[in-house]
This record gives structure tokens, sequence and C-alpha cells, in this order.
């Protein structure tokens, strides 16, 4: 039995023995609704916060890209991957955010694992918040650096590990504006004042709430009123944007040594021009519709306190995502399917990539979701609660 055959044989994975694994989801339409696996479903588990991966300026912009500009790059963005959009794109971006210097990247992952490992080598710290992403964790390994955890939004932790360094002018902190399992964001406030108060040097990853908190829409920082004070952005198009590619950005300092530096950004093919057209129309939706946040964030708050007044154990604030905790994975795959029967896809999560010791159905609302899709959402959850396998025992 060779390496890959053992590998095989030996992997254990959630549901293994069930159609989770056996068949991918298949999703057809949106953006709130369609099917999934041939069933007819409210589409309650995807991350498009604005429902913009079918808004007519979006879909007309990457249309004409298309026709002008071929469907793909086939070069990286220091070779023959920067078309015009890349470069409007990047100015665009650094005009929203008041940012100095901005680096596209292929996938919000790659931004994440290319501007971490640039950033930091082996004679750096990185402080890392518990229940980071995984695009976090593997460009801290890449990078080489001394990489310790620090408690969950827990700055009076961050404190203690920054007070124990021999220097904390070589670390770097790093946080998300709203974790994607439970919906909760980080106390940026509170975090700042630690990280300025030791010299040390902050990245936040603005990916679930880039599009949906501030005034203007560029995320928790600048809802918290700390952008001067973190050193580095990182966020993605795969959610607000309506879809794909990520971006590092500083409003303190010039990133431009960084493209060389970033292996995902000097080795991976850049994004197509359609892509990135897209991107460009959304980013000009957000800016002229704030009432889309709005709406969003009246989903969030109704879906949110309907499933706390039903029983559901979530996460402690409301936002777009609402993690509801099974605290047993059978039940867990039971209650998914129910809602997939009952007119309700949402995301089914495992222990294995969960924030705590329960497997999550993860609800994630939209400003494209109608009240009645709203309401379908949480009548389906009720009668998960009443008839279905998450209903009281006795």
């Amino acid at each position: 039995m060779n390496l890959v055959e053992r590998r095989i044989a030996t992997e254990k994975l959630p549901w293994q023995d069930s159609d989770v694994l056996g068949t991918l989801v298949l999703v057809d339409g949106g953006p709130t609704t369609g099917t999934v696996n041939g069933q007819t479903v409210v589409l309650a588990g995807t991350n498009n916060y604005l429902g913009l991966t079918f808004h007519p300026d979006c879909v007309r912009a990457s249309a004409d890209a298309v026709a002008r500009y071929g469907t793909g790059t086939t070069g990286s963005r220091l070779a023959s991957g920067t078309y015009p959009d890349h470069a409007a794109l990047e100015r665009e971006l650094a005009e929203f955010y008041g940012a100095r210097a901005v680096m596209l990247f292929t996938t919000g992952y790659q931004a994440n694992v290319g501007i971490i490992s640039a950033l930091a080598d082996r004679d750096t710290v990185l402080l890392l918040d518990a229940q980071s992403h995984a695009s976090i964790y593997d460009g801290a390994t890449l990078s080489g650096a001394t990489t310790y955890r620090f408690k969950h939004n827990d700055a009076v932790d961050l404190d203690k590990r920054l007070r124990r360094l021999s220097d904390p002018t070589n670390a770097l902190v790093i946080v998300e504006g709203i974790y994607s399992m439970l919906g909760d964001s980080a106390p940026l406030v509170d975090i700042c004042e630690v990280v300025t108060r030791h010299g040390a040097a902050l990245l936040v990853d603005e990916a679930h709430s880039f599009g949906v908190l501030g005034k203007r829409g560029r995320g928790l920082a600048e809802a918290a009123g700390v952008e001067d004070q973190v050193d580095v952005i990182v966020g993605t198009f795969s959610k607000s944007l309506g879809c794909v590619g990520g971006y590092a950005l500083s409003r303190r300092h010039d990133l431009t040594m960084l493209r060389a530096a970033a292996r995902s950004y000097a080795y991976s093919a850049s994004s197509s021009p359609s892509v990135m057209a897209s991107a460009r129309a959304a980013l000009k939706v957000i800016r002229e519709n704030p009432d889309l946040r709005e709406r969003l964030l009246d989903n969030a708050g109704i879906t949110y306190h309907a499933l706390q007044q039903l029983g559901y154990e979530l996460g402690p604030e409301v936002s777009p995502i609402v993690g509801v905790q099974v605290r047993d994975d059978d039940l867990a795959l039971q209650a998914w399917h129910f809602l997939i029967d009952h007119g309700v896809y949402v995301n089914l999560v495992p222990l294995q990539a969960s924030p705590g010791p329960f497997c999550l159905l993860r609800v994630s609302l939209s400003a494209a979701h109608t009240p009645e899709q709203v309401d379908a959402i949480i009548e389906a959850f009720r009668q998960l609660r009443e008839t279905g396998p998450l209903r009281p025992v006795g």
C-alpha cells in the first residue's frame, strides 16, 4: 500500500458514511432561491450578504469584460496578469478606504496566506486569535514565524502574551472583523489599545465585515473608529462583492515591496478581467446604496431574535451569520436534512471545524432575502424545534 492508498484508507472525515461526503451539495440558482440536490429551497447558506451575484450592473460589467479581454489572464500579476480592471480596482479600493496601497489576490484565502507570509519570517512572532480562519493559520505556517494563539476575543490574554515577549515590536497580531462560525466580532478598540501600547503591529481580516459594518461599509475597523491604528486590512470579494478575489491594503504603510515577497501574489494566475469588472461594479453599488447594509442587518436581527426565542443556542451577538449550536453530530445531520426537506438550505458545520464542542447549522442572511423568505427560514426552524429531530425530549 503506497502513501496515497494509506492516506485514503486511514483518513477520518465527518459523516463519512452519509451522503454529505458521497454527494457534493449541488446548488442551482440564486441569489436567495434555487435547488439543492434537486430540492427547491431558500438559500440561507451562502455568504452573498448584499445579494450582488445577480445584480444587473455586475453581470453586465462581467459580460462586457469577457467579450473584450477573454476568459482569463494566463499569468500572474508580476508577469502578464495585470489588465486595466486590475489596476482600476486597486485605485478604487484605495480611494474607498483612504489607503496608501492595495494589492489584489486571486482569492481571499491567497490574500491571507500571501500577506502574512510576506510580513513575517522566522524572527517574527505571530499572535493569532484562537478562532482565526484556516488561511490565517496557513499563512503563519508558511512564514516560519513563532506562532502563539490567544484566547478568542480576549484583549487581556493578548496583553499578557505580548508582555511575555522580549521584543513585542517584532510581533504581528491578527484578528477578524466578524468570525465566520458564530458571527461574533472582535473587541477591536480594546485590541488596538493593547497592540499600540506594546508597539506591535495589527492585521485585521475583514472578510465577513467588509460591506456589512461601518458607515461606508469598510468593515469593523471603520465601525469601531480605529482604521488609522490598523496596519494591514485583508478582505475578500467572495462575500459582499458577490464574486471571487481578495485584497490587502494599508492606510499607514506602502505595501508595494510585498508584491514580490507574497508568493501567492507573485506565482499565481491573476483573476480574470470579468471578475475584476464585476467587483468594480459591486463596489460602486455598495458605495451608492447604504440601504443594502440596513436591509441585511434588519434581516439578521429578525432571524437571530426569532431563533433565540425558539430556544436555540446561538452566538453572542446579531450579525449576518447566525450559528445554531447542536451538541450531537447525528442530530445535526438529521436536522440539516430536515431543513432542506422543509425548503431551507443552511451550512452544516462538523465538530472538527466548529469553534466549540458542538456542530453548527450555520445560517447566512442576505439583503436580498425578502420578508417572506426570512419568515420561511424561521418557520423551518420552528418546525425543526416542534416536530423535527431537535424537538425537546420528553
